[in-house]
């Protein structure tokens, strides 16, 4: 596995704009299609451009894990069908008045961490989607817990805030390796500037060198 660093719209908050998973990633519609192919390179994983909700934040509203798609209650249904079909992954609408649901829900191929926020109806029906047990909890204070970590199926990164509890919690449902770590020199939001799949991991273009060593810490041993 390779860390990569990358910017998108000229800034490093590529985890804002991108969501990845094994099969996919997914990039805002309009995205020039040479920088698409290259960070489609870069993740193995194949490039799809897409909206949600008329926005091009999709790190931030929809959660991509195996061939399980998340997406918010907002979704207009021809952006639903484009990614279902452009995917080739199940598509799972979370009837929720909580729509940024990259920022409050981190998930992996073991479990889900899902903000407190949230009806426990709520994390019950993202658990389902994704097959997973999910667990609600603050992470270092705050509620959006999916932008306070980033995982993949065997390693993590999380707030650097984080209780010793918090850690272990995380690392029991999510099954992987989780440290604490921040990206693009000093970001404690670490979802914001990474997008991490089995394969690669790629961060922002303002990570520091001692925070890839944090990444590597984390991914690659």
């Amino acid at each position: 596995m390779d860390i990569f660093k990358h910017d998108m719209y000229r800034g490093p908050n590529i985890g804002i704009y991108a969501a990845a998973c094994d099969g996919c990633v997914f990039l805002p519609r309009g995205f020039a299609r040479a920088k698409a192919e290259r960070i489609s390179a870069r993740l193995g994983a194949r490039a799809v451009l897409a909206s949600v909700a008329g926005t091009r934040v999709l790190g931030t509203m929809m959660v991509a894990v195996g061939r399980t798609v998340l997406l918010p209650a907002t979704v207009m249904a021809p952006e639903a069908e484009l990614i279902a079909s452009e995917a080739g992954m199940e598509t799972a609408v979370i009837e929720s008045r909580y729509t940024a649901l990259g920022n409050l829900v981190c998930a992996n191929e073991h479990g889900a961490i899902v903000s407190p926020e949230m009806p426990r109806a709520d994390a019950a029906a993202i658990g389902d989607a994704l097959g997973v047990e999910a667990v609600q909890s603050r992470i270092a204070g705050y509620h959006q817990a999916g932008a306070m970590i980033a995982a993949n199926s065997s390693g993590g990164v999380i707030h650097p805030e984080a209780s010793d509890e918090e850690v272990s919690l995380v690392s029991g449902v999510l099954r992987a390796r989780i440290e604490l770590a921040t990206v693009n020199g000093g970001v404690p939001f670490v979802s914001s500037g990474l997008l991490v799949n089995n394969r690669a991991v790629m961060a922002g273009s303002f990570t520091s060198g001692p925070e890839i060593m944090m990444l590597t810490r984390a991914f690659l041993n």
